[in-house]
């Protein structure tokens, strides 16, 4: 299929370094287009702002996720925003901590994608989640930026 032709191509051209590199750069800038979207639908006059939580919590995880595979932390396919931060604790201490109320957002990840099923969030209630999920994405920015400034590895 083409989508292996091109993963092949892309595994066989870089390095281990790389490929790392590349991923963690990916899942952080997927995260910060989630946040974006958030904010943008936040503006908006909607009946439910539960997309925006929904988008929010997309950020959190993307970011936390970003983290993992920076120091090669194995994870599993999960929304669960608590989950993430303990994987990542080991990795980076305090930030759980300190991030413990961005565990909010996991109910938003995939229920908030389907009609009548979703939890509904009003419009301070997204504005609360969309600042978790800045907290979250700041501190993932910081803590990765001096990984990221060195650059792509050789």
């Amino acid at each position: 299929s083409p989508t292996r032709r091109l993963e092949r191509e892309w595994f066989s051209t870089r390095t281990p370094e790389q490929v790392r590199w590349d991923w963690v750069k990916l899942w952080l800038e997927k995260g910060r287009e989630d946040f974006l979207v958030a904010e943008m639908v936040l503006g908006a006059p909607m009946h439910s702002y539960g997309i925006v939580s929904f988008h929010a919590q997309q950020a959190a995880e993307k970011s936390l996720k970003a983290v993992l595979i920076r120091y090669q932390v194995p994870f599993g396919k999960t929304h669960d925003i608590r989950q993430l931060l303990s994987l990542v604790e080991p990795v980076a201490p305090g930030l759980r901590a300190r991030m413990s109320e961005a565990e909010a957002l996991t109910p938003y990840a995939v229920a908030s994608r389907y009609p009548g099923v979703e939890p509904g969030a009003s419009r301070d209630e997204a504005s609360r989640h969309l600042a978790l999920a800045r907290q979250v994405v700041d501190a993932v920015s910081a803590l990765l930026k001096p990984y990221l400034d060195a650059g792509r590895p050789a």
